[in-house]
């Protein structure tokens, strides 16, 4: 090995362990727990961060009531994939940043354990707070789970690509994150409505 391969092992190591601590905390966020509350202003200011880092300055949130509103506005998302498609390009660039700096097989290690204990924590708490609101729809359940994981999944990669560092600014995916850690559920953007449950 020579010493610009161990300069390299050595610079990853600090993104690599940021990277696992993120997914190990990830069991002790409250995921699930605010479903329906109204908007603190802490998640307020997370959901501007999120619109507007993904170039919507004109959406505003919106707080959903329940799992029925919930269901409603994800089905709006197969019809209005502007925020889908936002999101694609910016995780499209942080993957590259990420491998600008990583190795392939770091990157794609981190974020299959990142993804492993996302799931873990999403299935868990979508089933105990689906079964205190008496929620049997299965599709819906996976749908809520599966946007954790997938907001997890952005969150580690900003983590990977050094992005991480403005608390005060946070990347759009570390806003979305942070909004499933404080237990709400932002189900998507559809027209001028960022809908969080």
């Amino acid at each position: 090995m020579t010493d610009p391969d161990i300069q390299q092992l050595l610079d990853e190591i600090p993104l690599l362990y940021k990277a696992r601590a993120f997914a190990d905390a990830i069991a002790d966020a409250r995921i699930f727990a605010r479903l329906g509350e109204n908007l603190s202003v802490s998640e307020r200011g997370l959901a501007r961060a999120y619109l507007d880092g993904l170039g919507f300055p004109e959406a505003e949130p919106a707080t959903l009531g329940s799992w029925e509103e919930a269901a409603d506005a994800a089905e709006t998302l197969d019809i209005d994939p502007q925020g889908w498609e936002a999101e694609e390009m910016l995780r499209a660039g942080l993957v590259s940043r990420a491998l600008e700096q990583l190795d392939e097989a770091a990157v794609e290690t981190l974020l299959s354990y990142v993804a492993q204990k996302a799931g873990e924590a999403a299935q868990d708490a979508v089933a105990y707070f689906s079964s205190l609101a008496d929620l049997r729809d299965e599709s819906l359940q996976n749908a809520a789970a599966g946007m954790m994981v997938q907001a997890a999944n952005g969150a580690a990669l900003v983590i990977l690509a050094g992005e991480d560092e403005d608390e005060d600014d946070p990347h759009p995916f570390l806003a979305r994150w942070r909004l499933f850690a404080r237990g709400r559920w932002p189900v998507g953007l559809a027209g001028t409505s960022y809908n969080i449950l």
